[in-house]
Formats: C-alpha cells, structure tokens, sequence
C-alpha cells in the first residue's frame, strides 16, 4: 500500500506542478522565478532555485510528521514528493538546462521532446502567454518531432 501511496502522490506531482508554474511560479511569485527565463543569472544561483527551499519545507514536515506516527501514510506522501522532487532536479537542471554538464546528448525521443517543449516554454520571457508549463508529461505535438514515421 506504502508503494501506492509514494507512485500516486509522484504523479499527481506533475498536475500539482503545472498548476503552481501557470498560476504561480508565472503569478504572484513572478519575481523569483522571472531570472528563470530571462537568463540574467545563468550559471549561478537564479531567485528561481529558492523553489526549491519553498518546496522541501512541506515535503520535510510530511516526512517527519508521518515518522512520529509510525511512518503513517503523511510519511509517504512527503516521500512521494520527494522522489518527484529529485526527479526534477536531475532532468529540469541537469538535463535540460544542463547546470551540470553532463547527459549532453540523448537519442531518446521522449527525452529530445522534453527538451523541445521546455526551449519552447523558456520562448516567453514574461509571465504571459507561455506554454508547456508542466515538467515530465510532454505534449504529443512534440513526442512526433522526434518519432519516426
């Protein structure tokens, strides 16, 4: 059941974060994630990354309320969004924008059309009209650029 419960809070994790990056990240919170898109700290440590402090913060506190009550269900919730959140990690910041260079070079066509749909969401340099705001789910239109016929 644990195994269930840390599967399903990962992938309801993508529609929690399409919600948070449209409304949010790209709303009211604009002015830490707009250095994001407009590059003006690319290379260091972008306003962008303190998402991470403000996403671990409730992931923490579930893991450990979950601990104090005989590693209950809250516990594997808090695990769920960890693992989403270290997925995020190693594809959005080593993958794609490749802070750490390494995995260059990909032939998979999932992977090329996940970079696609990200170039095309980082496209938009305001908060406005983007696209693509969701992370491991990749629109078909781009899956087909990169599939053979």
């Amino acid at each position: 059941m644990n195994f269930i419960i840390v599967l399903s809070t990962f992938i309801l994790m993508e529609a929690t974060t399409w919600v948070v990056h449209k409304y949010i990240m790209h709303g009211f919170l604009w002015f830490l994630h707009k250095d994001h898109h407009d590059h003006t700290n690319e290379g260091k440590i972008e306003k962008n990354d303190y998402f991470f402090v403000i996403f671990a913060i409730p992931t923490i506190a579930l893991m450990y309320i979950g601990s104090l009550n005989n590693f209950n269900y809250i516990f594997f919730i808090g695990l769920g969004i960890m693992f989403y959140g270290m997925a995020y990690f190693f594809v959005h910041d080593i993958f794609i924008h490749q802070r750490i260079k390494i995995l260059t070079k990909t032939k998979s066509p999932y992977f090329m059309a996940m970079r696609r749909a990200h170039k095309q969401h980082h496209k938009h340099v305001t908060k406005h009209h983007g696209e693509c705001f969701g992370f491991l789910y990749v629109p078909k239109k781009f899956i087909k650029m990169y599939t053979k016929k």
